[in-house]
């Protein structure tokens, strides 16, 4: 979905939508993603197989990382926890981090402003 200005008091604008109709993308063996970018945020949904190894790497982004199902290790500014189901993590700009999957995972990520790089295709580090 691209991003489109709209007039929140307009009901017509509203748009909503189901991840059952957002495409799964494949990073990796390990991982895919389904993406939405508005025009102040990124949402993803990332689904991380066991042993999967988000690197680490940092962004000029907020994060706010949100675990739905399974157990992820975050290294986060050379701190590190264990977040399962129901759990979730705020990742402040410029700060470097990585993510393990330590069981079959769903997380979803908020970021703010909305990855550019994600936009552009310029996200290498997620498709090793």
């Amino acid at each position: 979905m691209q991003p489109r200005r709209s007039d929140p008091s307009r009901q017509e604008d509203m748009q909503v939508q189901s991840w059952n109709g957002i495409e799964k993308e494949q990073l990796n063996p390990l991982s895919s993603r389904q993406v939405i970018h508005s025009d102040t945020m990124t949402v993803a949904r990332m689904h991380l197989r066991k042993g999967c190894l988000v690197p680490e790497h940092s962004h000029h982004n907020e994060q706010i990382s949100m675990v739905e199902q399974g157990s992820l290790q975050f290294k986060i500014g050379g701190s590190e926890r264990i977040l399962r189901a129901g759990e979730l993590v705020r990742i402040p700009p410029n700060v470097p981090h990585s993510v393990q999957a330590l069981e079959d995972s769903v997380a979803v990520d908020l970021f703010s402003p909305p990855r550019q790089d994600w936009i552009r295709g310029d996200d290498a580090y997620l498709r090793k």
